[in-house]
Protein backbone atom coordinates (compact mmCIF):
# COMPACT_ATOMS: atom_id res chain seq x y z
CA UNK A 1 0.00 0.00 0.00
CA UNK A 2 1.13 3.13 -0.91
CA UNK A 3 2.28 6.23 1.66
CA UNK A 4 0.07 8.48 -0.04
CA UNK A 5 -3.28 6.18 0.47
CA UNK A 6 -1.81 5.22 4.08
CA UNK A 7 -2.15 8.74 4.71
CA UNK A 8 -5.74 9.36 3.53
CA UNK A 9 -6.98 7.11 6.46
CA UNK A 10 -8.21 9.03 9.35
CA UNK A 11 -7.79 6.58 12.35
CA UNK A 12 -9.70 9.46 14.95
CA UNK A 13 -13.07 7.13 15.73
CA UNK A 14 -14.71 10.56 17.25
CA UNK A 15 -14.31 11.74 13.54
CA UNK A 16 -17.01 10.44 10.54
CA UNK A 17 -15.62 8.67 7.22
CA UNK A 18 -17.37 8.05 4.04
CA UNK A 19 -17.41 4.26 2.99
CA UNK A 20 -17.74 3.94 -0.27
CA UNK A 21 -20.30 0.86 -1.26
CA UNK A 22 -18.94 -2.18 -2.93
CA UNK A 23 -21.12 -2.20 -6.67
CA UNK A 24 -22.39 -5.57 -7.39
CA UNK A 25 -22.10 -7.10 -10.46
CA UNK A 26 -24.95 -7.82 -12.97
CA UNK A 27 -23.24 -9.78 -16.70
CA UNK A 28 -20.30 -8.57 -15.67
CA UNK A 29 -21.01 -4.84 -15.04
CA UNK A 30 -21.67 -3.04 -11.98
CA UNK A 31 -25.51 -1.97 -11.30
CA UNK A 32 -25.87 1.41 -10.28
CA UNK A 33 -26.03 1.81 -6.87
CA UNK A 34 -29.07 3.93 -5.04
CA UNK A 35 -26.55 5.78 -2.85
CA UNK A 36 -22.79 5.44 -3.67
CA UNK A 37 -21.60 6.79 -0.71
CA UNK A 38 -23.01 7.08 2.86
CA UNK A 39 -21.42 8.66 6.24
CA UNK A 40 -21.02 6.44 9.24
CA UNK A 41 -20.23 8.29 13.01
CA UNK A 42 -17.22 6.29 13.63
CA UNK A 43 -17.57 5.66 17.88
CA UNK A 44 -21.30 7.94 18.09
CA UNK A 45 -24.00 6.33 19.84
CA UNK A 46 -26.65 4.45 17.92
CA UNK A 47 -29.92 6.13 17.82
CA UNK A 48 -33.06 4.02 18.49
CA UNK A 49 -36.77 5.08 17.10
CA UNK A 50 -38.84 6.18 20.17
CA UNK A 51 -41.77 3.30 20.63
CA UNK A 52 -44.90 3.59 18.85
CA UNK A 53 -47.33 5.00 21.03
CA UNK A 54 -50.96 3.46 21.66
CA UNK A 55 -53.85 4.83 23.35
CA UNK A 56 -57.40 3.07 24.46
CA UNK A 57 -59.83 4.39 23.16
CA UNK A 58 -64.30 3.90 23.64
CA UNK A 59 -67.25 5.80 21.99
CA UNK A 60 -68.53 7.55 24.62
CA UNK A 61 -72.57 6.07 24.76
CA UNK A 62 -70.87 2.40 24.86
CA UNK A 63 -68.70 0.53 22.60
CA UNK A 64 -65.71 -2.42 23.14
CA UNK A 65 -62.28 -0.76 23.64
CA UNK A 66 -60.36 -0.33 20.57
CA UNK A 67 -56.60 0.58 20.45
CA UNK A 68 -55.07 3.84 18.14
CA UNK A 69 -51.82 5.22 16.79
CA UNK A 70 -50.08 6.93 14.48
CA UNK A 71 -52.19 9.82 14.66
CA UNK A 72 -50.44 13.48 14.33
CA UNK A 73 -53.46 15.93 14.71
CA UNK A 74 -56.94 15.81 15.82
CA UNK A 75 -58.39 14.91 12.37
CA UNK A 76 -55.94 11.53 12.06
CA UNK A 77 -57.20 11.21 15.30
CA UNK A 78 -60.30 10.76 14.43
CA UNK A 79 -59.57 8.89 10.75
CA UNK A 80 -57.93 6.63 13.29
CA UNK A 81 -60.95 6.26 16.45
CA UNK A 82 -63.95 5.61 13.09
CA UNK A 83 -61.58 2.94 11.24
CA UNK A 84 -61.51 0.96 15.10
CA UNK A 85 -65.10 1.17 15.03
CA UNK A 86 -66.56 1.28 11.55
CA UNK A 87 -68.14 4.83 11.36
CA UNK A 88 -67.49 7.59 9.46
CA UNK A 89 -65.22 10.26 11.14
CA UNK A 90 -67.50 13.23 9.73
CA UNK A 91 -69.50 11.31 12.86
CA UNK A 92 -66.97 12.61 15.39
CA UNK A 93 -68.16 15.92 17.47
CA UNK A 94 -65.24 15.76 20.14
CA UNK A 95 -63.52 13.95 22.77
CA UNK A 96 -62.98 13.84 26.73
CA UNK A 97 -60.35 12.14 28.39
CA UNK A 98 -60.83 9.78 31.24
CA UNK A 99 -64.44 10.27 31.08
CA UNK A 100 -67.35 9.34 28.73
CA UNK A 101 -69.97 12.01 30.39
CA UNK A 102 -69.92 15.12 28.47
CA UNK A 103 -67.63 17.12 30.57
CA UNK A 104 -66.01 20.23 29.49
CA UNK A 105 -63.07 19.68 31.84
CA UNK A 106 -62.09 16.88 30.43
CA UNK A 107 -62.53 17.82 26.66
CA UNK A 108 -59.63 16.93 24.56
CA UNK A 109 -57.83 19.47 23.71
CA UNK A 110 -53.79 19.88 22.28
CA UNK A 111 -52.70 17.50 24.81
CA UNK A 112 -53.09 13.88 25.61
CA UNK A 113 -51.61 12.40 28.35
CA UNK A 114 -49.72 9.22 27.69
CA UNK A 115 -51.59 7.38 30.34
CA UNK A 116 -55.15 9.09 28.87
CA UNK A 117 -58.02 6.98 27.53
CA UNK A 118 -59.79 8.53 24.90
CA UNK A 119 -63.78 8.44 25.08
CA UNK A 120 -64.77 9.84 21.06
CA UNK A 121 -68.86 11.63 21.48
CA UNK A 122 -70.66 11.16 17.99
CA UNK A 123 -73.68 12.31 16.65
CA UNK A 124 -76.63 12.13 17.62
CA UNK A 125 -80.47 13.58 17.80
CA UNK A 126 -80.51 16.96 15.50
CA UNK A 127 -82.90 19.96 17.08
CA UNK A 128 -83.78 23.38 15.97
CA UNK A 129 -84.14 26.16 17.99
CA UNK A 130 -85.73 29.63 17.37
CA UNK A 131 -83.59 32.32 19.58
CA UNK A 132 -84.13 36.15 20.22
CA UNK A 133 -81.84 38.03 21.58
CA UNK A 134 -83.08 40.32 24.21
CA UNK A 135 -79.53 41.76 25.16
CA UNK A 136 -76.02 42.04 22.82
CA UNK A 137 -74.64 38.41 24.16
CA UNK A 138 -76.28 35.81 23.93
CA UNK A 139 -74.24 34.14 27.27
CA UNK A 140 -72.76 31.40 24.89
CA UNK A 141 -69.10 30.02 25.26
CA UNK A 142 -67.77 28.04 21.77
CA UNK A 143 -65.14 25.83 21.17
CA UNK A 144 -64.45 23.85 17.95
CA UNK A 145 -63.14 20.17 17.73
CA UNK A 146 -60.00 21.34 15.45
CA UNK A 147 -61.93 19.47 12.54
CA UNK A 148 -64.35 21.67 11.61
CA UNK A 149 -67.43 21.50 14.08
CA UNK A 150 -68.11 24.45 16.34
CA UNK A 151 -69.66 23.29 19.80
CA UNK A 152 -71.39 24.95 23.18
CA UNK A 153 -68.69 24.63 26.01
CA UNK A 154 -70.49 26.95 28.41
CA UNK A 155 -73.71 28.75 28.88
CA UNK A 156 -74.11 31.59 31.38
CA UNK A 157 -76.58 31.13 33.83
CA UNK A 158 -79.30 33.47 33.78
CA UNK A 159 -78.45 34.23 30.02
CA UNK A 160 -80.79 33.93 27.00
CA UNK A 161 -79.82 30.82 26.05
CA UNK A 162 -80.34 29.51 29.45
CA UNK A 163 -83.81 30.19 29.17
CA UNK A 164 -83.94 27.85 26.59
CA UNK A 165 -83.36 24.58 28.29
CA UNK A 166 -83.66 22.13 24.90
CA UNK A 167 -80.17 24.39 24.08
CA UNK A 168 -77.04 22.03 25.87
CA UNK A 169 -73.69 21.64 26.60
CA UNK A 170 -71.56 19.72 24.22
CA UNK A 171 -74.26 20.37 21.17
CA UNK A 172 -72.57 21.28 18.22
CA UNK A 173 -74.07 24.22 16.22
CA UNK A 174 -74.36 22.82 12.92
CA UNK A 175 -76.38 25.75 11.18
CA UNK A 176 -77.48 29.62 11.57
CA UNK A 177 -80.73 30.86 9.89
CA UNK A 178 -80.02 26.99 7.77
CA UNK A 179 -76.77 27.95 6.60
CA UNK A 180 -73.92 25.66 7.68
CA UNK A 181 -71.19 26.62 9.41
CA UNK A 182 -69.24 23.30 9.36
CA UNK A 183 -66.08 24.04 9.13
CA UNK A 184 -65.98 27.32 10.60
CA UNK A 185 -63.51 28.16 13.48
CA UNK A 186 -65.13 29.31 16.98
CA UNK A 187 -64.03 32.56 16.60
CA UNK A 188 -66.11 32.91 13.29
CA UNK A 189 -69.45 31.42 14.91
CA UNK A 190 -69.07 33.70 17.67
CA UNK A 191 -68.57 36.44 15.61
CA UNK A 192 -71.94 35.47 13.49
CA UNK A 193 -73.49 34.91 16.63
CA UNK A 194 -72.65 38.30 17.67
CA UNK A 195 -73.95 39.98 14.81
CA UNK A 196 -77.23 38.65 14.98
CA UNK A 197 -79.84 41.59 15.59
CA UNK A 198 -81.60 41.88 19.00
CA UNK A 199 -84.94 41.57 18.58
CA UNK A 200 -85.38 39.52 15.64
CA UNK A 201 -85.53 35.87 16.04
CA UNK A 202 -82.86 33.15 14.55
CA UNK A 203 -82.53 29.50 13.92
CA UNK A 204 -79.89 27.41 15.30
CA UNK A 205 -79.89 23.96 13.94
CA UNK A 206 -77.90 21.68 16.73
CA UNK A 207 -76.79 18.47 16.68
CA UNK A 208 -75.95 16.55 20.35
CA UNK A 209 -74.22 14.10 21.17
CA UNK A 210 -75.40 10.26 21.89
CA UNK A 211 -77.18 9.91 24.48
CA UNK A 212 -76.16 6.65 26.33
CA UNK A 213 -79.33 3.46 27.23
CA UNK A 214 -78.95 0.24 27.34
CA UNK A 215 -75.17 0.29 25.53
CA UNK A 216 -73.53 1.94 29.12
CA UNK A 217 -72.61 -2.11 30.07
CA UNK A 218 -70.41 -2.55 27.57
CA UNK A 219 -68.02 -0.10 28.96
CA UNK A 220 -64.68 -1.58 29.90
CA UNK A 221 -61.64 -0.59 31.40
CA UNK A 222 -58.58 -0.80 29.28
CA UNK A 223 -56.23 -3.66 29.48
CA UNK A 224 -53.41 -3.59 31.62
CA UNK A 225 -50.87 -3.72 29.03
CA UNK A 226 -47.66 -1.33 28.44
CA UNK A 227 -47.04 -2.98 24.72
CA UNK A 228 -46.26 -0.80 22.35
CA UNK A 229 -46.61 2.53 25.01
CA UNK A 230 -44.60 4.76 26.76
CA UNK A 231 -45.63 4.71 30.06
CA UNK A 232 -44.45 8.01 31.51
CA UNK A 233 -46.94 10.51 33.69
CA UNK A 234 -45.05 13.50 33.17
CA UNK A 235 -45.02 13.30 29.42
CA UNK A 236 -48.16 14.07 27.22
CA UNK A 237 -48.45 14.24 23.42
CA UNK A 238 -48.93 17.42 22.55
CA UNK A 239 -51.14 17.95 19.19
CA UNK A 240 -50.18 20.82 17.15
CA UNK A 241 -52.59 22.60 14.15
CA UNK A 242 -49.49 23.27 12.15
CA UNK A 243 -46.43 20.34 11.67
CA UNK A 244 -46.53 16.96 13.64
CA UNK A 245 -47.35 15.76 17.28
CA UNK A 246 -44.73 15.73 19.48
CA UNK A 247 -44.07 14.01 22.99
CA UNK A 248 -43.24 16.49 25.57
CA UNK A 249 -43.23 16.93 29.49
CA UNK A 250 -46.27 18.18 31.06
CA UNK A 251 -46.64 21.85 31.48
CA UNK A 252 -45.27 23.39 34.34
CA UNK A 253 -47.09 25.37 36.93
CA UNK A 254 -46.42 28.85 35.17
CA UNK A 255 -47.70 27.57 31.88
CA UNK A 256 -50.70 26.01 32.99
CA UNK A 257 -51.55 29.09 35.54
CA UNK A 258 -50.87 31.67 32.25
CA UNK A 259 -52.52 29.29 29.59
CA UNK A 260 -55.66 29.17 32.09
CA UNK A 261 -55.73 33.12 32.28
CA UNK A 262 -55.51 33.69 28.65
CA UNK A 263 -58.24 31.35 27.74
CA UNK A 264 -60.23 33.36 30.05
CA UNK A 265 -59.08 36.31 27.97
CA UNK A 266 -60.30 34.71 24.92
CA UNK A 267 -63.88 33.80 26.48
CA UNK A 268 -63.97 37.64 27.57
CA UNK A 269 -63.19 39.16 24.19
CA UNK A 270 -64.31 36.52 21.92
CA UNK A 271 -67.00 34.58 23.32
CA UNK A 272 -64.34 30.97 22.84
CA UNK A 273 -62.65 28.46 24.58
CA UNK A 274 -59.36 26.85 23.30
CA UNK A 275 -57.31 25.49 25.47
CA UNK A 276 -54.67 25.16 22.58
CA UNK A 277 -54.70 28.66 21.38
CA UNK A 278 -54.27 29.80 24.89
CA UNK A 279 -50.95 27.19 24.70
CA UNK A 280 -49.83 28.73 21.51
CA UNK A 281 -49.76 32.04 22.96
CA UNK A 282 -48.54 31.42 25.96
CA UNK A 283 -45.83 30.33 24.33
CA UNK A 284 -45.59 32.64 22.07
CA UNK A 285 -44.85 35.48 25.12
CA UNK A 286 -43.31 33.80 27.78
CA UNK A 287 -39.66 34.61 26.44
CA UNK A 288 -40.68 37.88 24.92
CA UNK A 289 -39.08 41.16 26.91
CA UNK A 290 -41.54 43.62 25.19
CA UNK A 291 -44.97 43.91 24.18
CA UNK A 292 -44.12 44.63 20.72
CA UNK A 293 -41.72 41.51 20.05
CA UNK A 294 -44.79 39.61 22.11
CA UNK A 295 -47.09 40.94 18.70
CA UNK A 296 -44.66 40.42 16.38
CA UNK A 297 -44.22 36.81 17.42
CA UNK A 298 -48.04 35.70 18.11
CA UNK A 299 -48.86 37.47 14.49
CA UNK A 300 -45.92 35.34 13.21
CA UNK A 301 -48.03 31.99 14.31
CA UNK A 302 -51.22 33.43 14.14
CA UNK A 303 -52.09 36.09 12.06
CA UNK A 304 -55.37 34.74 10.94
CA UNK A 305 -56.85 35.68 14.03
CA UNK A 306 -56.23 39.42 13.80
CA UNK A 307 -56.60 39.87 17.52
CA UNK A 308 -57.20 43.63 18.83
CA UNK A 309 -54.71 45.21 20.44
CA UNK A 310 -56.27 45.72 23.94
CA UNK A 311 -56.42 42.03 23.98
CA UNK A 312 -52.69 41.23 23.51
CA UNK A 313 -51.83 44.17 26.32
CA UNK A 314 -54.08 41.94 28.56
CA UNK A 315 -52.59 38.80 27.59
CA UNK A 316 -49.32 40.17 27.83
CA UNK A 317 -49.43 41.48 31.45
CA UNK A 318 -51.53 38.30 32.50
CA UNK A 319 -48.55 36.38 31.51
CA UNK A 320 -46.10 38.59 33.13
CA UNK A 321 -48.53 38.30 36.78
CA UNK A 322 -48.11 35.22 36.43
CA UNK A 323 -44.32 35.10 35.42
CA UNK A 324 -43.53 37.31 38.62
CA UNK A 325 -46.08 35.65 41.07
CA UNK A 326 -48.64 38.62 40.91
CA UNK A 327 -51.65 35.56 40.31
Amino acid sequence: MSNALIESVNLDVTMSCVIKKLLPMENGEAKSPQTEEETVAIGSEPTYPRPRLVFHTQLAHGSPTGRISGFTNVKELYAKIAEVFNISASEILFCTLNSHKVDMQKLLGGQIGLEDFIFAHVRGETKEVEVTKTEDALGLTITDNGAGYAFIKRIKEGSTIDQLKTVCVGDHIEAINDQSIVGCRHYEVAKMLKEQPRGVPFTLRLVEPKKAFDMIGMRTRAPKSSEGKMVNGKETLRLRSRGSATVQETPDEFEEQATKKVDDLLESYMGIRDLELATTIVEAGKDKKNPDDFAEALDSVLGDFAFPDVFLFDVWGAIGDVKNGRI
